[in-house]
């Protein structure tokens, strides 16, 4: 999720999901149920289970509902794409299309004639948006001002469609406006989940059998401005790590370094259940592309945080979204986003090559030739193919807890993917034993059951 990149949440995972497809149920199946299509970040995977629910309250069948990425051209691109499949796969069903895209535009999605309904970004959370679908005086298209919402509801989710590890949104929106970014226009202002509300919710997963949790937004390390006392984001880690105490794992999503709390950082010294891995929203190791981004961070703010984070944390790991080919970016500006892989000591690059969104003020910018923009991006993944291997190598004889994403499958602390030797519970926290294969990938034995799946 090449689909570009965003702010923080959505930067990450709405790119990462585009190397894995759309994540769905088998909506091509048929049948009478509701299916949901989540195209897109993390937040979307969380608000496509609020969606499910609601549908199947109000006895929707048949139905198909797309819920939309914006955050590349190409990301819209790929909604269409995916609601004309359906279509003809699915000549009966009724499809709902929602997300960003059709939040930024909701007018082009209307006029697909595979559409029977088009649902903004916050009517797409309403209970009464499903209950009126399908009535006979239902409006068709149903998208207000999204800048106009000022609150996020807790929606208490007790499960997904994987049993792996559950997704908690405790912010929406952005009041950043980066210059590559068309987000906050689908999302809307800042604004966050109560403490309570959040803490509950995760009580819930746990009870579920959820032995994961990744607290999720498009902004979280802006969580709580709009909150009476205006508490920060370490504040709700620690909250959760004290209230929940039966959790074992709890991940954080893509995060703004220049942002980072103190209480985030005693969270991370002082408990282990809190993921010894951070991706950081960096963009840019160069200042000059840092202050043409609109970005609120500056090179040396990233290197500052990464060593105060490793000398709280001395096993933590960092990743992060690198652009390639900003417009305007010099030969020596690409260097220097080179080194700060080194200088942060880096270990997953998400690394893209700028793509100009239409609406955004980078788009505007004067453009680098193509040629140029992909042959930075893959210097760059090389880099990051390099960084991965040494980290690899670093594991190789150990045994660690993994938690388990598929039978042979499982990701360590670290987020390091493992391929099991033998078969496991999909959602149990294991011992495993790493090998490296010959080809720098990562094999582990089945080992003791550390925290089961119960549900």
């Amino acid at each position: 999720m090449d689909r570009g990149i965003t702010k923080t949440e959505l930067e990450q995972d709405a790119i990462a999901s585009a190397a894995e497809g759309p994540s769905r149920s088998d909506p091509a199946a048929g049948g009478n149920g509701i299916d949901v299509v989540t195209l897109g970040c993390r937040l979307n995977t969380y608000e496509s289970e609020v969606m499910r629910g609601h549908a199947t309250a109000a006895g929707l069948s048949d139905a198909v509902i797309v819920n939309t990425c914006a955050v590349t051209g190409e990301a819209v691109r790929q909604a269409r794409q995916t609601i004309r499949r359906l279509r003809r796969e699915r000549p009966d069903a009724r499809i709902i299309a929602t997300g960003c895209a059709v939040q930024i535009d909701p007018r082009s999605f209307a006029d697909m004639g595979e559409i029977d309904d088009v649902i903004g970004n916050a009517e797409k959370l309403e209970r009464r948006t499903f209950e009126g679908i399908g009535a006979l005086a239902t409006e068709r298209v149903r998208v207000n001002d999204i800048q106009s919402v000022r609150e996020t509801a807790s929606h208490m989710v007790r499960s997904f469609d994987t049993r792996t590890r559950a997704y908690v949104q405790i912010q929406n929106g952005c009041d950043h406006r980066c210059t590559f970014c068309i987000i906050p226009y689908g999302r809307g202002p800042s604004r966050s989940v109560a403490a309570g509300d959040v803490v509950r919710e995760i009580q819930g997963l746990v009870a579920n059998g959820y032995r994961e949790v990744v607290l999720t937004g498009v902004d979280i390390t802006s969580y709580g401005g709009d909150l009476p006392g205006k508490p920060r984001l370490g504040r709700l880690v620690r909250q959760i790590l004290k209230h929940v105490p039966e959790l074992p794992r709890l991940r954080l999503s893509s995060i703004d370094q220049v942002e980072v709390d103190d209480d985030l950082m005693i969270a991370l010294s002082d408990d282990m259940r809190l993921m010894p891995h951070l991706h950081l929203s960096m963009q840019s190791g160069a200042d000059m592309i840092l202050k043409r981004m609109k970005r609120r961070h500056l090179r040396a703010d990233a290197i500052a945080f990464c060593e105060a984070a490793r000398a709280v944390r001395p096993d933590i790991v960092f990743g992060a979204d690198l652009i390639a080919g900003f417009p305007t970016e010099t030969d020596t500006m690409f260097t220097e986003t080179c080194d700060i892989v080194e200088a942060c000591g880096l270990t997953y690059l998400h690394v893209f090559p700028f793509s100009p969104r239409e609406g955004t003020p980078a788009a505007r910018m004067p453009q680098l030739p193509r040629d140029v923009v992909k042959t930075r991006a893959a210097k760059l993944r090389e880099i990051g193919k390099r960084r991965i291997g040494r980290f690899h190598r670093a594991l190789d004889g150990q045994t660690v807890p993994v938690l388990v994403e598929t039978p042979r499958t499982a990701r360590s602390a670290h987020f390091a993917e493992v391929t099991l030797a033998g078969d496991a519970t999909p959602g149990s926290l294991i011992e495993a034993t790493l090998a490296l294969t010959a080809d720098g990938q990562l094999t582990g034995d089945v080992g003791a059951v550390v925290e089961p799946a119960t549900a």
